[in-house]
């Protein structure tokens, strides 16, 4: 059918919902590189109307990838519930975002099965970033697996205690820097330089070692890729939670080497092990816009719907985290910082409004337009808007991934700015360890046990 709207006495047509998308996107870098793009702000303001007109319920009607070929536009689909989607089924997107900048936090709440990614994806497309923020702000997520993450006034940090040839000796000193400064309520969790089995449960044991000495109210993990994972709890690995990346189409997916019935696999073995003490939420999963248009498998769509669509996966199974990669990928998709503070407050507003639990990795490669003011601009927003954690990175520069994220130091600021604490549990062991949430300033007795560990 087509939708049309004219500016400036040029009337533009976009012939299907996808292409509407895609043209309405604020700028950014992956898209122009896909083809996707809007060829002119002209062309961008008529479909950013066009979309504004939208009825909402037209998402029900019109896939962005067809229900046939795709099982993430199946899972989107099946599991849409009409009577959650109710309260707003009369609106157009434009009025969806009136409605959104209303709606109180139960409703909110309320509305998640009703939504689609695609619609939440759409109504971020007319929205300010001061929009973004509020909605984000008001949505309340919480998960639990040893604490609880994304209570109101609290903000979690993930330890990322990387090192670039997986030395115990170098993550037991990041760990040891970033539990004296107050990070680790989120995840305690090690990218590994390899993904190799033998490493991957030497690195479990270290760390579930630190945690059970020390009685940490947390949860550790190492990224290995899934069925790495699978071998691991198979060898009697102690694995808190199955970490994977997951994007929003079946074919992105199956660059990852995951399908929806692996990650179903993935998540009852780590149930089994029955190894949460205060909920059982065990998936972790990252996202980036982007990943699709490397896989080839982005079916004429933006990055930014597909990042949307990934969310629908990663909330079929209720994850303790979930945290987009906002800068990781380069400046082929996300040029310089306005692109990224854009792209980190959609992701944001999207993950929230359906429901999971979002973090921010708030970064950058050192070849983007950017540099750590841009990170400084963005952390704070996205704290003013809830987020649910950031990223604990020693100096943040990651020395084993080559980027550049936030510290240790810049999560203590955000904490301190808007009178954030730690997860609860967490807040009292530092209390009982001596540790001042404020400042990071303490006497724990860790040093040389923990290195001993090692």
């Amino acid at each position: 059918m087509g939708f049309a709207h004219a500016v400036g006495g040029t009337r533009y047509l976009f012939p299907d919902l996808r292409t509407l998308l895609a043209r309405a996107t604020p700028l950014r870098s992956g898209d122009v590189l896909a083809g996707v793009a809007a060829a002119t702000a002209q062309e961008r303001v008529a479909a950013q109307r066009a979309l504004a007109d939208l009825p909402l319920r037209h998402f029900l009607d019109e896939a962005v990838i067809p229900y046939e070929t795709d099982e993430v536009t199946r899972l989107i689909l099946d599991r849409h519930e009409p009577a959650a989607f109710a309260p707003v089924a009369h609106l157009t997107v434009g009025g969806f975002r009136d409605w959104l900048l209303a709606a109180e936090p139960a409703a909110l709440a309320a509305l998640r099965p009703g939504l689609t990614p695609e619609m939440a994806a759409g109504v971020s497309k007319i929205m300010r970033l001061q929009d973004l923020v509020a909605v984000a702000a008001r949505c309340r997520v919480t998960s639990r697996f040893r604490n609880t993450l994304g209570l109101p006034g609290r903000l979690s940090l993930r330890l990322q205690p990387n090192d670039p040839v997986d030395d115990p000796r170098g993550v037991a000193a990041a760990i040891l820097d970033g539990l004296l400064l107050g990070a680790g309520d989120a995840v305690i969790g090690v990218n590994p330089a390899t993904d190799n089995l033998e490493t991957t449960i030497r690195l479990l044991d270290l760390l579930d070692a630190v945690r059970e000495r020390y009685a940490i109210p947390t949860q550790s993990c190492v990224l290995a890729h899934v069925t790495t994972s699978l071998l691991a709890m198979e060898r009697g690995a102690p694995v808190d939670l199955v970490f994977q990346s997951i994007g929003g189409t079946e074919g992105v997916n199956r660059s990852f080497g995951v399908s929806l019935a692996l990650l179903r696999e993935a998540q009852d073995a780590a149930l089994a092990l029955k190894r949460g003490t205060v909920g059982t939420d065990c998936m972790y999963f990252e996202t980036g816009q982007g990943s699709a248009l490397s896989a080839e498998a982005h079916h004429g769509c933006d990055q930014q719907t597909i990042e949307a669509r990934a969310y629908a996966v990663a909330r079929e199974f209720s994850p303790l985290l979930v945290n987009t990669v906002v800068g990781f990928i380069g400046p082929e998709y996300l040029f310089d910082g306005k692109q990224i503070t854009r792209a980190g407050l959609e992701d944001h507003f999207c993950g929230k409004l359906l429901g999971l639990p979002m973090g921010v990795d708030v970064c950058y490669t050192n070849h983007a337009e950017a540099d750590q003011d841009d990170m400084d601009a963005l952390l704070t927003l996205l704290g003013v808007a809830g987020v649910t954690y950031v990223m604990g990175v020693p100096g943040a520069d990651d020395v084993m991934l080559a980027y550049q994220s936030t510290s240790f130091h810049d999560g203590l600021y955000l904490r301190a700015a808007l009178s954030r604490k730690p997860a609860p549990e967490f807040e009292d062991w530092m209390e009982r360890m001596g540790i001042e949430a404020a400042s990071g300033a303490g006497q724990l007795p860790l040093a040389p046990a923990l290195i001993g560990l090692t």
